[in-house]
């Protein structure tokens, strides 16, 4: 665990991720003790330019509400919906995955083909049919995002599993008699979880985008106020009051790139011929 962290520390790119997230995380977790006034409450009048008075650094929007305190309480709603559905996501795929591998025969057919069936509509019109069907709530968004998430994690384990199901400790399980159940969860899974950890991080950073692209169409919880809503409350004055779509678009990239830049660093950490050569 230590060379891990070490590996990941000394790699640029992972360091920078690393850095990003804690700050994102920090302000998720921090920034509403320090603002503790709803976000949804007026504050000034309606466009006050960014940087004008100390108490709404950032400016207002059409409303007057702060900017800058609804990217603080934007955050945990954004970084929240990342994490949860990439994990659901996981907890179906991963186990839909192993099962398809370990088994293989019409077990991984009859799988893989229904894998196949959410693959064949792109995933941001699906989120959109679910969002829309199941009515706008961060509830229907996150289980729509984890739907539309969890086929490539099957796909990836499933390509882990049938490299590892022959491989000898494994065959010297089945041959000692443990269950299959057993053998899948503490022989073959704990040795495919690098790829899916990567996978993950970059996942989450996928899911912030989706849950973004929802908000800003309208379709994000109406209770809760997110980046993507404020980027979408702010498209139709853009030209009027620019402030109000940019810094929330900035807090959504920053957090994208953080997480793509740890996924990199994982990437290099995690696998042991980068590793060997120093990256």
């Amino acid at each position: 665990m230590k060379q891990f962290a070490k590996q990941l520390l000394r790699n640029p790119s992972g360091l920078v991720g690393l850095i990003i997230l804690v700050i994102a995380v920090a302000i998720a977790i921090f920034g509403p003790m320090i603002f503790p006034n709803s976000p949804w409450r007026m504050v000034q009048r309606p466009f006050l330019p960014p940087f004008t008075l100390s108490k709404v650094p950032l400016g207002t929007d059409a409303l007057g509400r702060d900017v800058f305190a609804g990217i603080i309480f934007g955050a945990r709603v954004s970084l929240l919906v990342g994490l949860v559905s990439t994990l659901v996501a996981l907890a179906v795929g991963v186990p839909l995955g192993a099962i398809a591998g370990y088994f293989g025969g019409r077990i991984d057919d009859a799988l893989m083909r229904f894998t196949e069936f959410f693959q064949t509509i792109p995933s941001f019109a699906l989120a959109i049919v679910l969002v829309a069907i199941l009515q706008p709530s961060i509830y229907s968004i996150v289980a729509s995002i984890a739907i539309v998430s969890w086929p490539p994690v099957a796909r990836l384990v499933r390509g882990e599993v049938l490299s590892l199901r022959t491989r000898e400790y494994v065959q010297a399980a089945i041959v000692t008699g443990q269950t299959n159940s057993w053998i899948i969860w503490r022989e073959i899974l704990p040795n495919a979880l690098s790829p899916v950890i990567v996978l993950a991080s970059l996942m989450v950073a996928t899911a912030i985008l989706l849950e973004s692209s929802l908000s800003f169409l309208g379709l994000g919880d109406p209770n809760l106020i997110s980046w993507g809503y404020m980027v979408g409350a702010g498209r139709t004055v853009i030209r009027q009051a620019w402030w109000i779509t940019v810094f929330p678009g900035i807090a959504i990239l920053l957090s994208v790139l953080g997480l793509n830049l740890i996924g990199e660093g994982l990437n290099d950490a995690l696998n042991p011929r980068l590793a060997r050569e120093g990256r």
